[in-house]
């Protein structure tokens, strides 16, 4: 069943077990995404369930003919655009952010002793790349994090982040060519550091 039939019969027939499968499947994209765009997993948690409490509550405005992906990817980047919103309003000193790749990773069954995990130091090496990279990504202004977050890191082709943002194509390649300048030039001192 695709998401868009299993959207038709939470419309129609108030169908639990269609909605459950809707959650199931994007329950951790959107996670992904809100964290990328809030920094925070436990917003991005508090997001993601407000945004299927919608995607619930407005089942009968979800038109037949669109793609469902682009509604729930709307849905979650407008409820991160308000809560970014409220933080400028109310700033408050938040817990440090837990590292993003921790949020969805698969839980390997491999004992740890396995030989073709990477060295502590190579795997002390990637820890700071990635935090380095995700302090970076969180600085860019919003309208570069969330094409950054849709091309790179949910993999969503150029023509998807446009219908998502309701941009035009071009748009969100000179954005995400912009942002990758930006973000160039910030990693720039940490990159710098390692060579």
């Amino acid at each position: 069943m695709t998401d868009e039939q299993a959207m038709w019969r939470v419309q129609m027939h108030n169908d639990s077990q269609a909605f459950a499968e809707i959650v199931r499947r994007w329950e951790t994209p959107l996670r992904r995404l809100g964290v990328r765009l809030l920094g925070d997993v436990h917003r991005a948690e508090d997001v993601v369930q407000e945004a299927f409490a919608r995607v619930f509550s407005h089942r009968r405005d979800f038109e037949p003919g669109c793609r469902f992906s682009t509604w729930v990817w709307r849905i979650t980047i407008n409820l991160c655009h308000d809560e970014l919103r409220r933080r400028q309003r109310r700033p408050e000193s938040a817990w440090p952010a837990e590292d993003v790749e921790d949020v969805d990773a698969e839980r390997s069954t491999a004992p740890e002793w396995v030989a073709d995990r990477p060295g502590p130091d190579e795997a002390v090496e990637h820890l700071e790349r990635a935090e380095a990279v995700r302090r970076a990504v969180l600085r860019l202004p919003e309208p570069y994090r969330v094409v950054v977050a849709l091309r790179h890191y949910e993999g969503l082709r150029f023509h998807e982040v446009a219908a998502i943002l309701d941009i035009p194509e071009g748009t969100v390649k000179s954005r995400v060519a912009e942002a990758l300048d930006r973000l160039e030039v910030m990693l720039r001192p940490w990159n710098d550091r390692k060579t």
